[in-house]
Order: C-alpha cells, then sequence, then structure tokens
C-alpha cells in the first residue's frame, strides 16, 4: 500500500505552510492543548503527583476498563520535548490502557524552551525510579514495568533506560520506543537518509526537527551526550530488551533504526517493525486507525513474548 496521490498532495500542502516554531512555539502549545473543561474534571480525577526534591511532577494514571491489568506502562509523550503535554496524550493513553491491558501512567514532564535539557529527562527518570522502587519494595504495580514514549518521548525513554544503566539505581527490563529522536543532526548533511528522502513533504520536515532541538538543547555541548542523542552512547550493553517501531516517511525512521540496530549488537534483545506507509506521530491518529490498531498488535505479541509476528518489514 502506498499514500495515494490526492493524500500525498494533502500532505504536502500542509507542509508547505511552515511556522517558525522558536516563535509560535507558545501559540502552537496552547491550540494543541486546548481543554473541554468537562472531560478535564474527568481526567483530574486520574491525576498523581510525584514529589522528588523541591518540585512536583505531575502524572495521569489510566487503567483498563475490564480486566486485572497486567504489566504497566509508563508513557513520555512526543512534541518535540516542547509542544504537548498529558492532556493532549489523553486518548492516546486511554486506548494505550484498552487495548494492551496495561495501566499506563502518562508524565508531565517539564517542556524546552523554558526547562532545557536535562530538565525534562529528570522528570521521566524520577518517575521511573520511583515506579520501580515501588515494585521492588512493596509490588505495588502489576506485572512488568514498561517505559514507553513517542518520537521526542521516545527519546526520553531511551535516556531514561540508558541513565539507569550507567547509574546504578534501577534496571528497566522493558522498553517500547515509537519513531524515537536518537542523533543530534538533522541538517541534509546528516549521515541518514530518511532526513533528505522525507525532510520536507511529509507534516515533520527536518527543519522543524532542527529547530526543536535548538529549543531543548543548553549548548552545542548537549549534543553528544548519550541522554540528549542516544546514538551518542559509547556503550550499548545491558539495555532493556526493546521493541522500536518507526515510520516509513519519517525524518527520524533511519536513525531510530540505527539504534535498534546498535542495541541488537551489544547483544540486547530487540525487535524492530518498520510501518510501511506511515507518517511520524500515527499513534496520535486514534484508535481504529489501521496503524494503530497494528501497534496494539505489535506491543501485545512483544510483551506476551510471542516474537514470530514481530519482524521488521522488508524495503
Amino acid at each position: 500500500m502506498t499514500i495515494k496521490r490526492f493524500s500525498r498532495a494533502v500532505i504536502k500542502a500542509i507542509s508547505k505552510t511552515e511556522f517558525d516554531i522558536k516563535k509560535t512555539y507558545q501559540i502552537e502549545r496552547s491550540i494543541k492543548n486546548f481543554k473541554v473543561p468537562l472531560l478535564m474534571h474527568i481526567y483530574k480525577r486520574w491525576n498523581y503527583k510525584v514529589y522528588t526534591g523541591n518540585r512536583e511532577i505531575l502524572t495521569r494514571v489510566f487503567n483498563p476498563k475490564s480486566g486485572e491489568p497486567e504489566n504497566t506502562i509508563i508513557f513520555f509523550h512526543g512534541g518535540g520535548w516542547v509542544t504537548e503535554t498529558i492532556d493532549s496524550y489523553n486518548n492516546v493513553c486511554k486506548h494505550l490502557s484498552k487495548h494492551t491491558n496495561c495501566i499506563v501512567i502518562s508524565v508531565e514532564y517539564r517542556l524546552a524552551p523554558e526547562h532545557p535539557f536535562p530538565q525534562g529527562l529528570e522528570d521521566c527518570y524520577a518517575v521511573a525510579k520511583l515506579a520501580h522502587d515501588k515494585q521492588k519494595e512493596e509490588n505495588l504495580l502489576p506485572g512488568k514495568i514498561i517505559l514507553m514514549g513517542d518520537s521526542a518521548g521516545g527519546n526520553l525513554a531511551a535516556a531514561v533506560s540508558l541513565r539507569a544503566r550507567d547509574r546504578g539505581e534501577f534496571k528497566v527490563d522493558t522498553q517500547i520506543l515509537l519513531y524515537p529522536a536518537t542523533y543530534w543532526d538533522h541538517s541534509m548533511i546528516s549521515p541518514f537518509d530518511s532526513i533528505r528522502e522525507n525532510g520536507t513533504g511529509y507534516i515533520l520536515t527536518a527543519k522543524r526537527v532542527c529547530d526543536y532541538m535548538t529549543l531543548y538543547k543548553r549548548n552545542d555541548k548537549d549534543l553528544m551526550n548519550p541522554y540528549f542523542a542516544p546514538l551518542m552512547a559509547g556503550d550499548f550493553s545491558n539495555q532493556p530488551k526493546t521493541l522500536l517501531i518507526t515510520a516509513e516517511f519519517d525524518p527520524l525512521r533511519d536513525e531510530g533504526e540505527e539504534y535498534g540496530k546498535r542495541l541488537s549488537e551489544a547483544g540486547n534483545e530487540v525487535k524492530m517493525y518498520r510501518m510501511k506507509d506511515a507518517l511520524h506521530g500515527f499513534i496520535s491518529l486514534g484508535q481504529y486507525n489501521v496503524f494503530v490498531r497494528k501497534t496494539y498488535g505489535l506491543i501485545n505479541t512483544f510483551l506476551n513474548e510471542r516474537d514470530e509476528s514481530c519482524t521488521k518489514d522488508k524495503h
């Protein structure tokens, strides 16, 4: 299946209207996080605060509607570390919980540029550490604890896993990375062909990714930090069992797949799948979308350790 000609024309037309995110991020943030008061009242009942040091981190917990939850997913949302929040990811997390029969804990990490790297990462790490500590001490959470994120959230999940290994404070056993950002250079001289192939005309442009990176970093030294760009890690060993899903028409496709390759070469168990015909951000398309439903299936297969259908598409 390929993107139909009309759909491709619409996507390219939308992509041509590209605003400077460095100047408009606050407006975009407001639009994406428009709240319906009644729904926010309902979701507020599911909010829990994690306290660490002198700050509090908001989390939102989603439970499956029926049956006992099998596992616990700690979810880090996308949005280039800049624009999205747990409010804009309510439906993603609610449907993820429903279709995987897992508790999903969505994390409201601090956003750039007001809170640049590594502040958002520190929030994600604190929640993950608390969850693992509680599981070890009191067995409060069901099943396995899985770190999961999409795009910038996939970057954060990978960074938390690396940091947990390096600090030795807890061990991440499982992670699910959806089209993660893993490298620092998204210019046309990037080592990854998907930047040149998909960097224009597919809504998320290479320029936009560069702008997000500019807003997220403190200075250029951050670019070489493996917690900022996980592909810069010198050691990929002792990392979690990983499911890594990329999108065919995504500028981040190749760097995500390269990260999976590095993890595998270092002896970790890695399952990779390239979602054919998909664009970056497809997990937000709704629970009945073909790509989203396929993702639920891949996650359930992965978590139940039935590996035979979780192979990378040929391309």
